[in-house]
């Protein structure tokens, strides 16, 4: 029966930053560290794959700019609209 390899926080965060943001295919990142590809599922499953990543963040923020930015001429319009009549 093989030894069971105890794998870093550190290490799993690298290994799911290279599948998500470089493209790395499961299997690869696997092979390349010797782990089963399920174990990979399981962290992406787990607390490790609930933080988002730093281009998601970036993404999500220049949506909530651009609808700030719509929800702001849309109250503009509105009032003015409101004034007329």
């Amino acid at each position: 029966m093989a030894k069971r390899q105890r794998i870093s926080s550190e290490v799993k965060e690298q290994i799911i930053k290279r599948i998500k943001d470089d493209g790395v295919s499961v299997a690869d990142a696997a092979r390349e560290h010797g782990i089963h590809e399920a174990t990979i599922y399981k962290w992406f499953r787990g607390e490790v794959s609930s933080q988002p990543t730093l281009r998601e963040l970036t993404k999500l923020k220049k949506e909530n700019t651009m609808l700030m930015a719509l929800v702001g001429e849309l109250t503009v319009k509105l009032s003015c609209a409101q004034k007329k009549s």
